[in-house]
């Protein structure tokens, strides 16, 4: 071996040592006749020094050291004059009898410390410096113990962890695949998969029980900050299972994992039906560190002659409590950012206590006693304000669920370092794309309806619900799963609704059909983001900050320069021409 020890654990008990440390030169301090560096390694940062007085050659040779050298020091460890508290090994240091350059450097582009001066695209484009940063080398860590934990966890619980293929048939259903074209099998074509789905429900028709992996997935999707097109996940399916049995299980898992990594005890998970979600916040992941609930207005603000809200859907607002700095200004540019192409609102009416008197945006149109009736019967003081959003249902609600982020974030509303988990249950079973006027799949075309909604697929599928669930934390979807069908002819009739005639869904779904008639059990599953839950239990805001060579917001990879040209000869040897 090269060292003896790593550069993060000699203590004040290995003084008079004699030690080999091997690392890369962090920072280097001149002092006229000493010489101290702090050399790095993935373990931590020892203090070594070089002495002209006693050492000269050897201090001259040291004094061609640049940041980010590799060396190897041959040296006694001593006890530090100057300790330093913040350093595990800040009570010695090295005094150097021999160095070797192992490799020079070049000079970084960015410096190598956890406030770097680096750019993201930067830091992206040199991806390998920017890992060498304690913050970036400390979240893959802890990532790496995650992965450990859920694979302990899920091996006590008999869960077995299997892997399935990467090349497999193109089934699209939402994303877009990735395709793969064949060269042994001229104008055929591999798809990467979006998920493992069919595969495990596959596993389950086997007999395994209980599967999980933790498996990369791949999908061409259009460019989100918050979305990379491969992605690991924890995929997991179980058989002879309810809904109640899969929601608790994994809650204990991630209680499990919030204590083992964080020392953190979860509070309990709240549970909210998809209807209550999306009217009580807006949004199917809601954020629950903050209050502000959005109000139904409806019954208060419809009736009185003003057109805008009287020939509304639906009325609602949100309250914004004890904020004395909203200035006029700043309600216009809310109104700006309401009506602006991405929200999509019409406008922003608002409420005002001021010094226990109304003022308001709409009280030309509404009598003072009525606004203050309003006020009143939300509990609201000075400096409270109401604003109110207006239009179709869904998307007011919607609105209002953006709205409600967007303050919370605008006022510091939000409370650090907490984590507010619930799951999410009762999702509806399709949705209609107005374009090709069809149904298509909430969550895929595999999950299974609840029972009871089970007659509304003759009768009205517009309002069935899905036995589908999610597991949300701090505004983030964490996770989410379903029990699946396990009947054919209820998985025939899902495909005749999404608009699959009998022969589209034999060529993409024929061998899975097959497999239903040989003895399926009833089984479900659940698959979670491993790149967002550690960025969630870290408290990170992008996802590539926990990915080891992640793409950037446009899919390419700087550091690669992928994706790139292939030559003419590797097209022709795959029979593709590229118009």
């Amino acid at each position: 071996m090269l060292r003896s020890n790593n550069c993060g654990e000699l203590r004040i008990n290995d003084l008079d040592s004699q030690v080999r440390l091997c690392g890369w030169v962090h920072h280097i301090r001149d002092l006229g006749k000493l010489l101290f560096i702090d050399l790095r390694d993935r373990y931590g940062t020892t203090q070594i020094y070089f002495d002209a007085n006693n050492k000269p050659e050897l201090y001259q040779r040291a004094k061609q050291l640049g940041r980010e050298y590799v060396i190897q020091v041959v040296g006694t460890v001593r006890e530090r004059s100057n300790k330093n508290p913040k350093m595990p090994t800040g009570d010695i240091e090295i005094d150097v009898e021999e160095l070797i350059v192992l490799n020079s450097s070049q000079i970084p582009p960015f410096t190598i410390e956890d406030d770097t001066d680096g750019s993201e695209e930067m830091r992206l484009q040199y991806r390998y410096l920017d890992l060498r940063r304690n913050v970036m080398r400390e979240t893959l860590i802890f990532r790496h113990k995650l992965n450990l934990s859920i694979r302990n966890f899920l091996s006590e619980k008999d869960f077995l962890e299997i892997e399935t293929p990467f090349l497999i048939k193109s089934t699209p259903e939402g994303a877009r695949d990735f395709i793969v074209p064949s060269r042994l099998n001229p104008g055929n074509f591999y798809a990467l998969p979006q998920s493992p789905q069919l595969l495990k429900q596959l596993l389950m028709f086997a007999g395994m029980d209980r599967y999980f992996q933790i498996v990369r997935c791949f999908r061409d999707e259009d460019f989100r900050a918050d979305r990379q097109p491969e992605f690991t996940q924890l995929d997991c399916e179980m058989s002879f299972v309810k809904q109640e049995d899969i929601l608790n299980l994994f809650e204990n898992m991630m209680r499990n994992l919030f204590k083992k990594l964080l020392d953190i005890d979860l509070p309990t998970f709240p549970r909210l039906t998809y209807k209550e979600a999306m009217e009580t916040y807006g949004s199917d992941k809601p954020d629950l560190r903050f209050d502000m609930p959005i109000i139904n207005l409806s019954d208060k603000l419809k009736g009185n002659g003003f057109k805008i809200f009287d020939e509304a859907e639906y009325v609602g607002g949100l309250l914004l409590a004890n904020q004395p700095s909203v200035s006029r200004k700043h309600i216009d540019k809310l109104t700006e950012w309401v009506k602006s192409p991405q929200i999509g609102g019409s406008g922003l009416a608002y409420i005002r206590y001021v010094d226990g008197e109304i003022k308001s945006s709409i009280s030309q149109f509404f009598t003072n006693e009525l606004l203050q009736d309003v006020m009143a019967s939300l509990n609201a003081s000075t400096n409270d304000i109401l604003f109110i959003i207006s239009g179709d249902k869904a998307k007011s609600l919607k609105i209002l669920g953006d709205l409600r982020l967007y303050l919370a974030k605008e006022y510091n509303l939000i409370q650090k370092n907490i984590f507010k988990p619930l799951w999410v249950i009762d999702f509806p079973m399709f949705e209609w794309d107005e374009e090709n006027k069809r149904f298509t799949s909430s969550h895929h075309p595999f999950t299974s309806p609840l029972d009871e909604d089970i007659d509304l697929l003759d009768t009205n599928p517009s309002i069935a619900r899905s036995n589908a669930y999610d597991m949300v934390m701090n505004g983030a979807e964490l996770g989410g799963g379903s029990i699946r069908i396990h009947d054919k002819n209820l998985q025939k009739k899902i495909f005749k609704l999404l608009n699959l005639t009998d022969q589209e869904a034999d060529d993409k779904f024929g061998f899975f059909l097959k497999a239903l008639d040989y003895g399926a059990p009833p089984h479900g599953g659940i698959a979670f983001g491993i790149d967002r839950i550690v960025a969630v239990m870290l408290g990170l805001n992008s996802i590539r900050d926990v990915i080891a060579f992640p793409k950037n917001n446009m899919g390419k990879d700087l550091m690669m320069q992928a994706p790139a040209p292939v030559s003419d000869e590797q097209l022709k040897e795959l029979h593709i021409k590229v118009q």
